[in-house]
């Protein structure tokens, strides 16, 4: 860092060329220095020196981390307290050091114990990838009293392991941490030319959504999500936390949801240990469903990081991809190995070398030019190196002064002792060890290949993913959100809102929600829930309003107020802007609603029209039938009625739905149901249809079509519109007694989403198959080459429809090697028996 001298020679004496240079070292500092990590080893500064301070400390016991602290600050300039809080989150992390003590906990944010209180040493881990003194650069320390190292000799790719967090002068980085076990496989993928993809992995667990990732680069962005569980109709179980969040900020986000009423519990309670493990109990009538959505659209449940890969390459900061630092931490560790190999390989030659002149030196006895008498030792080293003439082209250097020196050194009880065939065999040894080092050399890649095996291998038990990858679906906040506030109307007036309590309540509503109101003039409004909201005068009907909804439609009976002619129409209102104002009339400021009707489905009723009494029409009482009319826009005139004044319009009767039945789709993806054309069709539906699922568990569940209901996806074998007449043939393994079990049955319950168990219980049981098919047929193998036996079991057959509550029939022994799959039966297949 330049001094204020050297600024004040280079004319810089003004105040603001001193703030430019001075600015300009002190943000170079910080990025180089103390925020961003270094490519070759994944570590700052600090962590770099921590990790020095207990490598000199190790003699394998636990040191006291006050002690650590104590030895780091030979090397860190900038306090005990950075040292301490980065040596901390180094153990947290439970890679380079192993820890002892109350080390405090990432998921709950307690914080550790003193540092007089814990102790640490480098783990075993750390040892094997982190240190070589023969591979080290070293540098002077900040006060040059000590020697440490520019970057560790790292042969493991630690930054992304690790992750790193750091906020520097107009520059941060942010790299997430990766799973342990699929670096290493990666880095092999690498090594042998192959595609690999690499996404982040928590200590946390939960799940994550990586559609956006981008390889860690600025740009990109990750979804993660705390596993909720629903224990039961009343209570959901939160398992992890997203990385990150600590249970306390997960349950005050829940608490500030509810307080919001965005969500309804009735308390919130934490009772994480090993494991965590937030209990929140639903208000009564709460849907558990949707307040698992609501807690991942409103709460910390689900948080978004953006990552920015940038680290120290070259001295200066880069901005690279994970795939890219991957590459570059296996082209780094291959060069570590390269070296240490030639390192090896050098010490080996010259082991060789004194074991062969040490073998020469007493083999041919002349060690006894020490036993004549020479004028000097110059010269009795000159005839120990004239004595060696004859054997130096058996050696593959020249013998220098120090090695003759080295010789005579010996004592002369080794004289007496010496074995030459140990000799020999220690010559061998040398010789087959440098021969596997020129082995590996010429193979490197197989040799780094077999190093990350080794790694993986040693170290890779206990360290798999624990973060769920997994596709998020967007959550909707409004078709989450929950009737927080209620909505009141002023009809004569002609205002709606939250705020007019003193007037007629309507119902209650969500504060995200859309309000659609007519009236009685003829106009059409969509507007957001607000306190007050004007809408016209003489306000015929309130709703919630459903954009792009094609089944609700509305039939009106209007007067023009220009020409007195009254019109019918049947319309829908699917897409609106909001706050603007439709005329669902002609557009007269005299036209009259005189019936409108809302139908769900469609559908079209019968009403009676009365004329005045004093118009001159003969007939002044007839029938009108809405399904005469086709459903159009909102915009269309409609068909005219009558040319007279009418008095009154009165339903007669309820009409049927006009309009095709509704189409269902289940997404297996995210297990939901859908009217949209997406996943699996599930064919049409009446309003009072309902749905059967069958899970693998064991469980059968009847269900309506609420869209806004979860199915697990990983569960779901079958869902289809429920037929009460339908049989139900199902194959479940009873795994005490290790066999297949056959039952056929029909549904005899009515409770809706509630779910009953149609299998014998049983630790392990689970239903291999099952269908609804009036005649099954299963194709069903078992065993493995020339022991393979094979049959079509027509199970109709084979076993007898009974009650939903039987254990079943027995069908095959069970076996792991079992394959089962639904065929279409043919008129000649026969009833077989799998033995």
């Amino acid at each position: 860092m330049k001094t204020k001298a050297s600024f004040t020679q280079s004319g810089d004496t003004g105040v603001q060329g001193q703030y430019k240079h001075w600015f300009l070292d002190y943000a170079s500092y910080v990025i180089l220095e103390r925020a961003v990590p270094a490519i070759e080893d994944g570590l700052k500064p600090v962590q770099r020196r921590i990790l020095h301070a207990m490598k000199e400390m190790d003699d394998g016991r636990y040191n006291k981390v006050a002690n650590i602290i104590g030895q780091a600050m030979q090397y860190h300039p900038h306090g005990d307290a950075s040292i301490g809080d980065a040596l901390v989150n180094l153990g947290q992390k439970d890679l380079l050091i192993d820890t002892q003590g109350n080390w405090g906990d990432v998921r709950t944010g307690d914080d550790a114990a003193a540092a007089r209180y814990i102790e640490a040493r480098p783990s075993k881990f750390a040892l094997e990838v982190a240190f070589n003194p023969k591979t080290t650069q070293w540098q002077l320390s900040y006060d040059g009293r000590k020697q440490e190292p520019v970057t560790l000799p790292m042969k493991f790719p630690l930054l992304l392991a690790q992750g790193a967090d750091g906020i520097a002068v107009g520059l941060s980085t942010k790299i997430l941490p990766h799973n342990f076990c699929e670096l290493l496989e990666a880095a092999i993928k690498y090594l042998r030319g192959r595609r690999f993809d690499l996404y982040p992995d928590f200590q946390t667990g939960g799940l994550i959504d990586v559609t956006d990732y981008n390889q860690g680069k600025r740009g990109g962005k990750v979804k993660l999500r705390a596993h909720i569980e629903e224990a039961d109709k009343k209570t959901l179980v939160i398992r992890s936390v997203p990385f990150g969040v600590t249970t306390m900020q997960l349950m005050e986000s829940i608490v500030k949801a509810n307080d919001q009423g965005k969500i309804k519990i009735k308390k919130v309670t934490d009772n994480t240990a090993a494991d965590v493990e937030i209990l929140v109990d639903l208000a009564a009538g709460i849907s558990p469903d949707m307040t698992i959505d609501a807690l991942y659209k409103f709460t910390d449940c689900e948080i978004s990081i953006s990552p920015n890969a940038c680290v120290i390459a070259e001295q200066k900061p880069q901005f690279l991809g994970v795939q890219e630092l991957l590459k570059g931490s296996v082209d780094h560790t291959k060069a570590l190995l390269e070296q240490e190999l030639r390192i090896r390989l050098s010490e080996l030659q010259e082991k060789w070398h004194y074991t062969s002149l040490e073998k020469i030196f007493f083999e041919e006895k002349i060690y006894k030019e020490l036993e004549k008498k020479h004028a000097t030792w110059d010269k009795v080293l000159l005839a120990i190196d004239e004595a060696f003439g004859p054997f130096k082209k058996k050696l593959k250097r020249e013998i220098s002064r120090e090695d003759i020196v080295k010789l005579t050194e010996k004592p002369v009880r080794r004289i007496y002792k010496l074995d030459i065939d140990e000799l020999n065999a220690q010559i061998s040894e040398l010789e087959a060890a440098m021969k596997q080092v020129r082995h590996d050399l010429d193979n490197l890649v197989d040799y780094a290949v077999a190093y990350y095996e080794g790694l993986l291998k040693k170290f890779g038990k206990g360290r798999e993913r624990r973060t769920e990858i997994k596709e998020f679906e967007v959550i909707e906040a409004k078709h989450v959100a929950i009737a927080n506030t209620k909505l009141y109307v002023n009809r004569e007036d002609g205002f709606i809102g939250t705020g007019l309590k003193k007037d007629e309540l309507l119902f209650e509503c969500s504060d995200l929600d859309d309000i659609i109101a007519i009236t009685r003039r003829g106009t059409l409004k969509v507007v957001k829930v607000a306190e007050k909201s004007f809408i016209g005068k003489d306000i015929i009907h309130v709703a919630l309003f459903q954009k792009n909804d094609e089944r609700t439609t509305y039939n009106l009976i209007y007067a023009d107020g220009k020409g007195g002619v009254s019109y019918a129409k049947r319309f829908t209102v699917t897409g609106v802007t909001r706050d603007k104002e439709y005329d669902l009339t002609k557009g007269d400021e005299k036209s009259k609603v005189h019936y409108l009707s809302v139908n769900a489905n469609g559908e079209a009723e019968l009403v009676t029209i009365l004329l005045t009494a004093g118009c001159s029409a003969r007939i002044k009482e007839f029938e009108f039938h809405f399904e005469t009319l086709a459903v159009k826009g909102r915009s269309s005139m409609g068909n005219q009625v009558t040319k007279y004044p009418i008095r009154s319009v009165k339903l007669k009767a309820a009409g049927k739905s006009t309009i095709s039945a509704k189409r269902l789709w289940f997404d297996d993806q995210f297990g939901r149901l859908h009217i949209e054309e997406k996943g699996m069709p599930l064919g049409s539906f009446q309003p009072e249809d309902q749905l059967l699922v069958l899970y693998s568990d064991g469980n059968y569940e009847i269900t309506d079509q609420e869209l806004t209901q979860k199915f697990d996806p990983d569960k779901v074998l079958q869902i289809e519109k429920y037929d009460p007449e339908k049989v139900v043939t199902a194959v479940y393994v009873d795994m005490k007694n290790k066999q297949y079990m056959l039952k056929r049955f029909k549904i005899e319950t009515s409770t809706l989403r509630s779910k009953f168990s149609f299998i014998k219980e049983g630790e392990g049981n689970y239903v291999e198959a099952v269908t609804t098919d009036a005649e099954p047929v299963l194709a069903m193998q078992q065993g493995k080459g020339a022991q393979i036996r094979k049959a079509k079991l027509k199970l109709s057959k084979i076993a007898e429809v009974t009650g939903w509550k039987t254990v079943g029939t027995k069908l095959a022994d069970y076996s792991k090697s079992t394959e089962m799959e639904w065929v279409k039966a043919k008129s000649n297949d026969q009833p077989e028996l799998f033995e």
